[in-house]
């Protein structure tokens, strides 16, 4: 049987795992640069810490784990039909592979509060697991990198967010990023102005998905869940709203929402943060400045997910049709479903498996970085192998990464095609001659071009790079 792996996985070379490390590397770094703090959890967390917590479509995509045993028997006991799953499923799955890394990150805070000084800023990079279909750029497993602060109700944490977007986009050398605002209490605001209170879940889910299906498809999706019809009527010029800049967007919203305390809470939320970022007189330079990202409130931005309560944001490239790179948003009571309540938290993610492809059809990827032996030392014979021996031990000591083909006597031109496939830029070349002379053939992969030196003169050399 020719083997294989599930449809939404992948295997990744050694090339592609350094360019995913490239990223991580810079993610990495910018969370640290703004004082958050690594964590790890599970990859397999309870059944009861993730149900519940996503939604009703979100639940269906969990990677739910059959229990080990006879995981039948208490179904047979109790005489539960195998055709209704939803009835099955707690008696035969008590584990599922986590779907994100936020809710195992509430449970996290719960659990070590007395470990905790707030506000808490962590971030996680892990991956984690939907059992959505399979396409292009949605994947089944797939990493996460997430930054929260829990304990803190301050907006400016999600500035601070925002110019981490910004700066790892930067960095990525990405072009075209545009930074989504909303703010879900603007959502349910609506929900008030249009009657339908009750029905915030359900229009959120389809007002989540405009992009996907587009509007006819979002107004199905709306009759389907019993939104009364002229609601429905009310709810389509505001989906085709379009504004050239923040300031008419956000004067549309305070009209819309005049009548709606909650409403108006989330706009007053989404000025102070487009604030920081925005010109307070023509000649005056914004209190913040972004260098790649551009803000842009999206009013039919919601984030899908149940626990956001405040402002959300989404990161898309608008010149790549692959969705979003990235989101997140406020939660003002995530911890509260495991029993510690009123602990607001803001966090984002980074979809990392999305930046990858992005970077690799716009050619993004410094090779320069991927670089992982720098020296080769070719093996000629028995006398090559342990003369060459220790002066690979002295380049190593000074931290530079090198390798001894390790089987003696092949032919060079093999060392040589060997050194070309995994992109090592230098080799040296020790023979018997190179030996009476305490001398090295060095050779330049790039340009072709060799010559010959002392050891010592290269030993040097390095030191100076070396510091």
């Amino acid at each position: 049987m020719k083997p294989s792996i599930p449809k939404g996985t992948r295997d990744f070379s050694p090339i592609e795992t350094r360019r995913r490390y490239y990223i991580f590397i810079i993610i990495r770094e910018v969370f640290e640069k703004y004082g958050y703090q690594p964590i790890e959890t599970p990859a397999l967390e309870n059944l009861s810490t993730l149900a519940g917590k996503y939604g009703e479509e979100g639940d269906r995509l969990i990677f739910k784990i059959i229990n080990s045993g006879d995981y039948l028997k208490e179904v047979r006991e109790k005489n539960i039909s195998l055709e209704n799953p939803v009835a099955v499923t707690p008696y035969i799955s008590e584990k599922a592979l986590r779907y994100d890394l936020t809710v195992p990150f509430a449970r996290y805070v719960v659990m070590h509060k007395n470990e905790i000084h707030f506000p808490f800023k962590r971030y996680q990079i892990q991956p984690v697991w939907r059992a959505d279909r399979p396409q292009k750029s949605r994947y089944r497993e797939f990493y996460q990198c997430d930054a929260d602060v829990v304990g803190s109700p301050s907006l400016l944490n999600e500035v601070e967010l925002i110019q981490m977007y910004d700066e790892v986009f930067t960095k990525l050398k990405l072009k075209n990023i545009e930074v989504k605002l909303n703010n879900r209490k603007i959502l349910a605001g609506l929900a008030e102005v249009l009657n339908i209170p009750e029905k915030i879940v359900d229009f959120t889910i389809a007002l989540d998905k405009l992009d996907k299906i587009g509007v006819d498809k979002v107004i199905e999706e709306l009759q389907s869940k019993n939104i009364p019809q002229d609601a429905i009527d009310q709810i389509k010029p505001f989906l085709s709203y379009s504004f050239d800049n923040n300031t008419d967007t956000l004067n549309f919203l305070k009209e819309l929402l005049q009548d709606s305390e909650v409403g108006k809470k989330g706009v007053e939320e989404l000025e102070e943060i487009i604030g920081y970022f925005t010109k307070k007189q023509e000649k005056q330079l914004p209190l913040l400045r972004l260098k790649t990202a551009k803000l842009k409130i999206d009013i039919t931005l919601a984030r899908g997910l149940n626990y956001y309560t405040g402002a959300i944001m989404e990161v898309v490239c608008k010149d790549v049709a692959i969705g979003s790179l990235g989101g997140g948003g406020r939660y003002d009571d995530l911890t509260g479903i495991f029993g510690m309540p009123n602990l607001s938290g803001v966090g984002i993610s980074f979809g990392a498996d999305r930046i990858y492809d992005v970077l690799l059809d716009r050619n993004l990827f410094d090779e320069s970085e991927l670089i992982t032996t720098e020296v080769l030392f070719t093996n000629l014979g028995e006398k090559e192998q342990v003369y060459a021996l220790s002066l690979v031990q002295e380049l190593r000591e000074l931290g530079i990464n090198v390798e001894l083909y390790p089987d003696c006597g092949v032919k060079l031109k093999k060392q040589l095609d060997y050194a070309n496939n995994k992109k090592i830029p230098k080799v040296i070349i020790i023979g018997e001659e190179e030996m009476k002379n305490y001398k090295i053939v060095l050779k330049n992969m790039i340009t072709g071009e060799q010559e010959s030196v002392l050891f010592s003169d290269v030993l040097a050399n390095y030191k100076i790079e070396a510091y």
